[in-house]
């Protein structure tokens, strides 16, 4: 299931925001989602992630009014993260990725956690429309 391959790669995502050096991602850590096509899509969100994310990371902080990177929960920024890596690399509609990233946010981060990411979200795909 998607969802599963996205919560996957959100804990990666995550845990890089930890461990700066760069290591390989062994294969039993994807073994716990059943699906090949979902297996494959959770390593090349991480995958994209990890090639792009200066970009991936300029692009957020651009869209924090009264915020810098540093101030952002980390599990609200690996979530911002792999959203944007999502819409921008993997082109998954938009639409698809902001849902998926609340619900995730509902699970693992705080109450307004939720409404900060969808605004953070709107203004990045407002930006990619114009």
């Amino acid at each position: 299931m998607r969802t599963q391959a996205r919560e996957l790669a959100f804990k990666l995502i995550f845990e890089r925001l930890f461990v700066k050096e760069n290591y390989s991602f062994d294969e039993e850590f994807f073994a716990v989602i059943k699906k090949e096509e979902d297996r494959e899509f959770s390593k090349q969100l991480v995958t994209s992630f990890e090639n792009n994310r200066e970009e991936v990371e300029q692009l957020v902080s651009s869209k924090l009014i009264g915020y810098s990177l540093d101030r952002v929960y980390k599990i609200d920024l690996a979530l911002l993260y792999l959203a944007v890596t999502e819409i921008n690399y993997l082109q998954t509609p938009h639409q698809v990725v902001v849902n998926e990233v609340v619900e995730l946010s509902k699970q693992f981060s705080t109450e307004k956690s939720s409404r900060f990411i969808n605004g953070v979200l709107a203004a990045i795909i407002k930006g990619k429309n114009d």
